[in-house]
């Protein structure tokens, strides 16, 4: 729960409101507003500890969802300051919309940025493409296209395989109804091997009412175990849970996908490693189709049980939409998400000790 005690502070790219927790050292930024320029719209953010220790955001902007003005933005808060920088536009495509930008380092220095293009009137008509930059996000080569085929998205962080390659989470949305994910739509996996720069592609996996935007984590060698947003309409759907898929060689090949214990409010969840083996999720605990609250959870035993739970956002009327984690080199853990309808991005500090021993959300 946020305390009344707000201290504001005014950043060259926006407003920034710090709030700290009484029970523990989580803080909430607001880090852009609507009046930022590029648009009042701001959804989908990602985050990233670039390899020189910079903070990199990306998210996509414009007058709307649907609008065809939209374009990926990214903004740097780099190591020792605490200015973000105005946001710029790194992924334009002219006359059509571009979305869901997702910033990466991959270990041998190199910064992705995958993102999708919209060629219809609903997300089932998106493509990926990606670029990358080799001086931390100052400069990207030109788009490539990941793959034609439409529906195609992305929204989650890859991870580096044990075996040295990379496995960039996918989905594909199906239908025409910009208020329903298509119960055929489904998840899966592109990988990269980084030596030959060749993608290969899994299998899409199907679940009970579809799912989609998994994250990933490798739990061994063989072991990797993804949760997904289920499909559905954005009402009530008492049934509507988390997804959950294994695969036991590697990430080549993966179970069909079961409901998890946890709601899901037909929104976007994530699922990441720490650096002492333990797992943290993020995601909106409801059925109700609201994005609130947002909560934080941790396993110690590989996803077998999840006891520490920390709600970190619950406000009445609100949303804390489309979660995004990672952890930096000093063990901080860095989550951003949006609110006030899409038009303010949010940066969460805390420590997996802020959660360890909580049980918020049993």
């Amino acid at each position: 729960m946020i305390n009344s005690g707000i201290h504001t502070l005014f950043a060259a790219a926006g407003i920034c409101c710090c709030v700290s927790l009484a029970q523990a050292e989580i803080k909430i930024e607001r880090v852009f507003d609507p009046e930022v320029p590029g648009g009042v719209y701001k959804h989908p953010a990602s985050i990233e500890e670039l390899l020189n220790g910079d903070l990199y955001i990306a998210y996509y902007g414009g007058e709307g969802e649907y609008e065809g003005d939209t374009a990926v933005y990214g903004s740097r808060l780099a190591k020792g300051s605490d200015k973000w920088t105005t946001p710029e536009r790194i992924a334009d495509t002219p006359d059509r919309a571009d979305g869901n930008g997702v910033i990466w380092a991959s270990p041998d220095g190199i910064t992705w940025l995958f993102y999708v293009v919209r060629y219809g009137d609903t997300w089932s008509d998106s493509i990926i493409k990606y670029k990358y930059s080799k001086d931390n996000g100052h400069t990207w080569t030109d788009s490539e296209t990941l793959t034609f085929d439409k529906g195609m998205m992305v929204r989650s962080q890859p991870i580096a395989l044990n075996d040295g390659d990379y496995l960039l989470p996918i989905y594909h949305e199906t239908g025409n109804d910009r208020e329903i994910v298509g119960h055929e739509s489904g998840s899966l996996f592109a990988r990269l091997d980084p030596e030959t720069m060749k993608w290969e592609f899994t299998d899409i996996i199907h679940s009970r009412i579809g799912n989609i935007q998994p994250s990933v984590v490798q739990l061994n060698d063989d072991h990797l175990l993804a949760y997904c947003r289920r499909g559905g309409g954005y009402g009530v759907v008492p049934d509507g849970f988390v997804v959950k898929t294994e695969s036991m060689d590697g990430g080549k090949t993966w179970t069909e996908g079961e409901d998890t214990p946890f709601p899901n409010p037909n929104s976007a969840i994530d699922l990441i490693k720490l650096k002492n083996g333990h797992l943290m999720f993020v995601y909106n605990n409801s059925f109700e189709g609201r994005r609130m609250p947002l909560v934080v959870r941790v396993s110690t035993d590989n996803g077998k049980t999840w006891p520490h739970s920390r709600i970190i956002v619950n406000k009445q009327g609100d949303s804390a939409a489309y979660p995004y984690m990672v952890q930096g080199e000093d063990g901080t853990i860095h989550i951003v998400y949006t609110s006030e309808r899409r038009t303010v991005v949010n940066h969460v500090t805390l420590q997996e000790s802020d959660v360890l021993g909580h049980d918020d959300v049993p």
